[in-house]
């Protein structure tokens, strides 16, 4: 089957930085996140450095490795648990193969020789190279490979290997040692140069280690298959045209799919399969196994040549590491000049895209202005770009042509009835999810590799708990005092708007934030990490002697009185949610960076169901983006667009754009785009452009923590658009409402007046609720009034780790 047939797109990685490691065959490589980390292998001559690739920047380093540094081999086990990476084995020298284990911890790249017990029942493994080294859960199991039977290492008398060992592993660093389990069934054959995968279905059944092709004199492709829970060996049945013999090719899972790719296979001569003594030959063939129902499906075959240099060449002893749903492959010898007397080796890197990429998480709002938002979303691994896309409820067009341009320009969207400047989102039609992960994080436990005074950064903004992060451990990183990330409404924990109306000036500036803050000494809040509050046009006043509803007000406080307890309920928008249009499929490379100045013109015409469409913004290559227009497709466009999936979209550079306006509700909506094509749309947020003449949030929180209290500090807005009358702080406390209804917090003032800081008690705090929508967290929220009203209010989640707070 010819490679476009199946839908492959492999790309050649032609632009990289940073010391590039020289080609090699016999080497291995593990991914921690979308770092590849390679050790080993040979070409003249062993090698023994250990080299990382990071697949976002596509920058090759060399850490600074220290502590107990393992001599070079080729042909080892190598497997990643965490951020620990164990060797054990392989060839050291020609003839001379090692049975040492050793243990690298990537958080600080140290090396530590380990020594486990031997096992109880017999002797521990002995020197071996091409054997299979597989983890699941604590446990490693090493499998098979080839022994020296003479102890000269120049008087190389092979001996093929099938004993069974299993190695139990400590938690976070060392192992206990060796066992040979007992096991049932038909042992595989002696054999090395093979692979070794570990799968376990979701839904049912146990692990299963699977066991593929190797040599024993001659190339096998057998496959088995061990029960982990019952230790059963059996030979699984399959379908589909099995792969032909092979040896040091690669295998790999993704998802329920494990990967062979390349090796040494039979020279085929006429369609006959040569003798196990005759020719043999480096392969480029490609095929999945399809581990549910033991299928395989043949992707690149054996005797397909690609002169386009679309696919990755013929190769033996390289290696192939996943990174999420990508397969890369890294170098690999591609013959033997028997002339030379050498292995000629690749030099390449590739990449293959196996699905499509998940949904990203729901649109963030960092910043809203009159006519513009600055967006964000969190990163999706190995993807090339974003389509945004913005559900506008549009009339029929009207088009007005832009004077000395000759390019038309149509301005129609329709004000939705409403002048709060705010988002929100419908509960019928936007869940509410909890909060992305934020924390401060300690400076020994920071995420950004600094390799040659390079900063190499990570995707994962926050440490995973019960892992550590990967970091250069000789470069000193300042502390981070909150992560830039935020929620995709606001305040997740709603899903009702939130008590203030979301209003700035006409003016770019710093909107509500949201932020997370650890329970430090002294920690402070960037503004550019902003997100807007919610807001309705109901919402409900809580007090402590009765209960009563007022509909907010677009030029006053919501809190007018000294009610001390505010809880919100949205309006009932189930009307909005009957539609969702099919999503366009576009080609990338065209992003959205222009903006408009001509003023656009509102019309009141009604807004018909069938006439709300999305409407793309545009494609970006990371994970934010500023919008101020979006994209107009023509008619006859739209109407195959609402009848079609995967419709063409035409260049962007030929469509009409249409500004935003205020006060006015737009819902977004991204999907990641990658080498199969565009994934699944997010989850919908919904955003409101602004009102000019209301206080921006304020800025730059900072929460000092005491014996008894903490002092609550903030800046002035950086556009108070006129005098600043008062400030208003809150706090979440706990209440019977949020046992009734967890999603929607209930907010106590606990201060009023010009000054920029407040003291909470530790009475005030000893009532406050503790938010576990991601971590432990007091929520403050804070806003400014001028002349027309309150502004939008800043939130800020101080987080507790362990959790302080005593619950009366």
């Amino acid at each position: 089957m010819a490679a476009a047939a199946a839908g492959l797109s492999w790309r050649r990685v032609s632009s990289f930085t940073g010391p590039v490691p020289r080609s090699r065959h016999g080497h291995r490589a593990v991914a921690i996140r979308e770092l590849l980390i390679i050790f080993g292998g040979g070409n003249e001559g062993i090698a023994d450095e250990l080299h990382v690739y990071n697949t976002v920047t596509n920058q090759w380093f060399l850490p600074a490795v220290r502590g107990d540094i393992p001599p070079g081999c080729a042909a080892h086990g190598f497997v990643c648990d965490g951020t620990r990476i164990l060797v054990f084995g392989g060839m050291v020298e020609y003839g001379r193969y090692s049975n040492d284990l050793y243990e690298l911890q990537a958080s600080r790249w140290l090396w530590k020789k380990v020594k486990p017990q031997a096992p109880s029942n017999g002797s521990p493994p002995c020197p071996r190279l091409g054997h299979s080294f597989s983890l699941y859960g604590n446990k490693c199991y090493l499998f098979g490979g080839l022994a020296n039977e003479s102890e000269d290492s120049n008087n190389n008398v092979p001996r093929y290997l099938n004993d069974f060992y299993e190695l139990e592993l400590q938690h976070g660093s060392g192992v206990v040692g060796w066992s040979i389990p007992v096991t049932k069934g038909i042992l595989p054959s002696p054999r090395e140069s093979h692979t070794a995968i570990v799968y376990c279905r979701k839904d049912v059944g146990s692990p299963k280690m699977y066991i593929f092709g190797g040599m024993c004199g001659c190339r096998l492709n057998d496959l088995w298959e061990l029960d982990i829970e019952t230790m059963t060996w059996s030979r699984p049945e399959t379908k589909g045209t099995v792969p032909l013999p092979r040896s040091l090719h690669t295998a790999n899972v993704i998802g329920n799919k494990m990967y062979v790719f390349g090796g040494w296979v039979p020279q085929s001569a006429g369609g006959e399969i040569s003798a196990p003594n005759g020719e043999w030959k480096c392969t480029g063939s490609f095929s999945y196994l399809n581990l549910d129902t033991t299928e395989w499906i043949g992707l690149i075959s054996d005797c397909q040549e690609d002169k386009s240099n679309l696919l990755p060449g013929p190769r033996a002893g390289h290696c192939a590491v996943a990174v999420g749903t990508r397969l890369y492959i890294w170098s690999g010898r591609d013959g033997y000049r028997k002339a030379w007397n050498n292995q000629v080796c690749c030099k390449d890197l590739w990449y293959l895209d196996t699905e499509r990429p998940l949904a990203p998480s729901q649109v963030q709002l960092i910043r809203a202005t009159t006519n513009s938002f600055q967006l964000k979303w969190d990163e999706v691994p190995t993807v090339e770009g974003y389509l945004l896309q913005l559900h506008a409820d549009l009339p029929v067009p009207l088009v007005a042509e832009t004077p000395g341009t000759g390019i038309p320009e149509t301005s129609v969207l329709s004000s939705q009835g409403s002048s709060e400047c705010s988002l929100h989102q419908s509960p019928q039609s936007v869940p509410s999810i909890p909060y992305a992960e934020m924390k401060v994080d300690h400076p020994s436990q920071t995420n950004n590799l600094i390799p040659n005074n390079v900063q190499v950064a990570l995707s994962s903004s926050s440490k995973v708990e019960g892992k550590e992060k990967v970091a250069a451990p000789e470069n000193k990183v300042t502390q981070e005092t909150m992560k830039n990330h935020t929620d995709a409404t606001g305040f997740k924990e709603l899903n009702a708007p939130s008590l203030l109306p979301v209003c700035t000036s006409s003016s770019a500036q710093t909107s509500p934030n949201v932020a997370e803050l650890h329970d430090l000494d002294k920690q402070s809040v960037n503004p550019d990490a902003s997100v807007s509050s919610t807001v309705s046009s109901t919402q409900t006043m809580v007090t402590q002697q009765a209960v009563k509803t007022e509909s907010s007000s677009t030029n006053g406080a919501v809190v007018k009185d000294e009610t001390s307890l505010t809880t919100f309920n949205s309006k009932s928008e189930a009307a909005e949610t009957a539609y969702v249009t099919p999503s366009t499929r576009v080609s990338t490379g065209q992003t959205n960076d222009s903006h408009s100045s001509r003023a656009p013109q509102r019309l009141p015409a009604p807004v018909k169901t069938r006439d709300r469409r999305w409407y793309d913004v545009g494609i970006f290559k990371n994970n934010s983006a500023v919008v101020s227009q979006f994209y107009l497709l023509p008619e006859e466009m739209l109407n195959i667009n609402s009848k079609m999936e995967g419709a063409d979209v035409p260049d962007y550079r030929l469509l009409k754009k249409q500004d935003l306006f205020p006060g006015t509700v737009y819902r977004f909506r991204v999907a990641a785009i990658n080498g199969c094509g565009v994934g699944p749309f997010s989850k919908i947020s919904e955003f409101k452009t602004c009102i000019p003449g209301f206080p921006g949030a304020p800025s730059t929180v900072k929460i000092t923590k005491s014996v008894d209290c903490i002092h609550l500090s903030w800046e002035p807005p950086a556009s108070p658009s006129g005098n600043i009358l008062e400030y208003s702080a809150y706090l979440a406390i706990r209440s019977t409402q949020l046992q009734e209804n967890p999603s929607q917090l209930v907010f106590m003032r606990i201060y009023c007046g010009l000054k920029t800081s407040c003291i909470v008690t530790a009475a005030q705090l000893s009532n406050a609720h503790v938010d576990y929508t991601s971590r432990p967290a007091i929520v403050f929220r804070i806003s400014a009034k001028n002349e027309r009203g309150y502004g939008p209010a800043t939130q800020v989640r101080w987080l507790q780790g362990k959790v302080t707070v005593t619950h009366s």
